[in-house]
């Protein structure tokens, strides 16, 4: 994990029991996700095709783009709701 990340995540765990918080900091990360893309990176993409074509190559062989998903809040509440007898912080049980 590189330095950045680890920063992050020792953010997070510091900011663990404020979920307002850590909602502040997810949509600046998806912000500056996004604002990256369109941006530097747009901008760095090689314009001839065969280069292209091994950037995108080599992307897929390593995890392909990486993309922020965003749970939405209607699914989120529907999982909450979904097993009533499992408490929001319980761990779901172990398959045998």
């Amino acid at each position: 994990m590189g330095a950045l990340a680890q920063d992050l995540h020792q953010l997070a765990e510091g900011l663990e029991g404020q979920p307002e918080v850590l909602l502040t900091l997810l949509r600046e990360l998806e912000t500056l996700h996004r604002s990256i893309q369109d941006g530097a990176f747009r901008r760095s993409l090689p314009e001839d095709r065969q280069q292209l074509f091994a950037l995108l190559r080599a992307m897929e062989r390593s995890g392909g783009w990486p993309y922020i998903p965003r749970l939405q809040l209607r699914t989120f509440m529907d999982l909450l709701q979904s097993d009533g007898r499992q408490g929001l912080h319980e761990e779901p049980p172990l398959a045998a």
